[in-house]
């Protein structure tokens, strides 16, 4: 029997298991590789957990700070004695304190700022300060940082603008018992002149003529010690500040009017400039009128016949200058210092108020009277007043 020959190698299943055997270590390697990426993933999400429970904490640090911060300024503005109002950019009042509430209202927030000022608000002469009611505010404002709203701080300044006129009213007062002896003097001399002529009325014997010329000079006499009476009250009681809007060109061109005749009269050459230029003032039109009208009598009486009288308006920044100049003898360096003194005089008929009083005014409007400096002769007062601000709408 013959043997059969031996069967030939499975080439193929060789390849087979070899390749199953190689896929085999490749998958052991991508499983060791998955498993170090898997524990590195791990140890990051751990280090991440970790900083992130920092971040948390420091996060929750930062706003119990910052409410703490917020309800110590909340607490700080509630107890504040003055007003605060919040602006957004679009000047309607986001946020009021207690103190602004009280003052405007709750129904003022959300409303544009220019209409609270307009239904609350008057203004006064003195820039930044407004009256509520019998209240005068002061007020300040602030750009916020991030540039879109502002802060306005409100004080109420009542007692300090009391306080500041009972001043006023005390020193006129001191100003008055000093002067007491000349005033004594100033009445005494009038009244003595008026005795005489109406002691000479009743003579027997006297002819119309001569009875009519006594009761003229004791009439002007009479009038005379009246006139300084009321300069006298006028002084001591202050003169009020009106609400009057007066066109600084109004009360320019009044005063020019009524001193052309008297210029005229005595035979001085009057010119005018008027730059006032539309410009409006706030106050006591009586009153100014008379303080100008003042300057200009004082000029006339300064002035000899012939000689010439200036009166100017311009504006200067905010305020108006009305300047009075004489070609007179002026006012002499040692008399400059005393020459707005009441009862201070260098006329012989003079009372020494009307400079004082002009004064006076000039300043219960929130400006003053001056004498330049600049005049090369004569005098040249110069009376500032401020100029009505337009109403601040925020």
């Amino acid at each position: 029997m013959t043997k059969s020959p031996p069967p030939e190698p499975d080439h193929a299943a060789a390849d087979k298991a070899a390749e199953l055997q190689r896929a085999f270590a490749m998958f052991n390697q991508v499983s060791a590789d998955l498993t170090r990426a898997y524990e590195a993933l791990q140890q990051r999400v751990a280090s991440l957990t970790e900083e992130l429970a920092v971040a948390n904490g420091e996060l929750r640090r930062q706003y119990r700070e910052k409410e703490a911060l917020s309800e110590r300024l909340s607490s700080l503005l509630d107890a504040l004695p003055a007003g605060v109002v919040l602006l957004d950019s679009a000047a309607r009042v986001s946020a009021v304190n207690p103190v602004a509430m009280a003052m405007f209202g709750a129904q003022a927030v959300g409303q544009h700022w220019g209409d609270v000022v307009a239904r609350s608000l008057e203004p006064t002469l003195t820039v930044g300060e407004w009256r509520l009611g019998e209240a005068w505010l002061s007020m300040a404002e602030s750009v916020l940082p991030s540039g879109d709203g502002k802060i306005l701080v409100i004080h109420d300044v009542t007692s300090a603008q009391r306080m500041k006129e009972e001043l006023e009213r005390s020193q006129r007062l001191a100003a008055m018992g000093e002067m007491a002896a000349s005033l004594a003097h100033q009445l005494r001399t009038p009244l003595a002149a008026a005795l005489l002529y109406a002691s000479n009325l009743g003579q027997p014997g006297m002819s119309e003529e001569a009875r009519a010329k006594f009761s003229d000079k004791a009439t002007g006499q009479l009038r005379r010690l009246e006139r300084l009476i009321q300069d006298v009250l006028l002084f001591a009681r202050g003169e009020s500040i009106g609400r009057d809007v007066i066109p600084a060109a109004e009360l320019f061109a009044e005063a020019a009017q009524t001193m052309e005749p008297l210029m005229r009269e005595h035979a001085i050459e009057f010119s005018t400039v008027d730059g006032c230029a539309g410009a409006k003032i706030v106050g006591s039109r009586k009153a100014l009128s008379g303080a100008l009208l003042n300057l200009l009598e004082n000029a006339l009486q300064a002035t000899p016949a012939g000689g010439k009288i200036c009166l100017t308006g311009k504006i200067c920044s905010d305020f108006l200058s009305l300047s009075v100049r004489d070609s007179g003898p002026g006012v002499a360096p040692e008399k400059r210092d005393r020459i707005f003194e009441p009862f201070y005089t260098t006329k012989g008929q003079g009372t020494g108020l009307g400079l004082a009083i002009a004064l006076g005014v000039a300043r219960a409007h929130g400006g003053t009277i001056e004498i330049s400096t600049a005049a090369s002769e004569g005098a040249e007062f110069v009376m500032t007043l401020p100029i009505a601000a337009a109403q601040n709408e925020g």
